[in-house]
């Protein structure tokens, strides 16, 4: 397994090493030893979510804030998306930047997104299988976000924006500069 830190400090891209054969192929997902030892992270997995989306499909910006926020180990198990991630801890040298990947079923690689960031992803592909793993459980109250097109993260989402297809809860949220500080 490689795991490389992205430019937003504690986010981790990480590729697994893959054996093949004429039979197909073996990969390791996750594996928690390996996993610490190579971020110098100690967490434990609480719940597993996935949707399955068509392109034009854009969740999020998202978080959960306070006792119930979130780190996530997040995948593509068939298809591809843009996985966004932005850094909103307050005393972060990088707030208010963002990292973005191509996460697809064909390159199997993975983003570790700490506590403290928003998350989202847009579905580039038809029948995309979006995986994650969350360290802490799901609370409504929770919930925060940014929308987004916000014109101060500038995210190039590769889609039109007659393609982003949103949820009613999404097209609601706040521009970044009315976040209040969440962590």
């Amino acid at each position: 397994m490689k795991v490389t830190e992205t430019h937003l400090k504690g986010c981790f891209i990480i590729e697994p090493t893959i054996f093949g054969d004429q039979r197909g192929n073996f990969f390791e997902v996750f594996n928690q030893i390996i996993f610490e030892a190579k971020t110098g992270l100690s967490l434990h997995f609480v719940q597993d979510n996935q949707s399955i989306s068509q392109r034009g499909v854009l969740r999020g910006l998202h978080l959960q804030k306070g006792e119930y926020a979130q780190a996530k180990l997040v995948r593509v198990i068939q298809g591809k998306v843009l996985d966004v991630v932005v850094d909103v801890r307050v005393n972060s040298p990088t707030y208010g930047q963002h990292f973005s990947i191509e996460l697809s079923g064909e390159n199997n690689k993975q983003l570790f997104v700490p506590r403290g960031f928003l998350h989202g992803f847009a579905t580039l592909e038809d029948a995309t299988i979006f995986s994650y793993k969350c360290d802490n459980y799901y609370n409504k109250e929770s919930e925060s976000g940014v929308i987004y097109n916000d014109k101060d993260l500038n995210v190039d989402w590769q889609l039109n924006e007659d393609e982003v297809l949103l949820s009613e809860k999404d097209e609601k949220l706040p521009l970044f500069s009315n976040l209040n500080d969440l962590f």
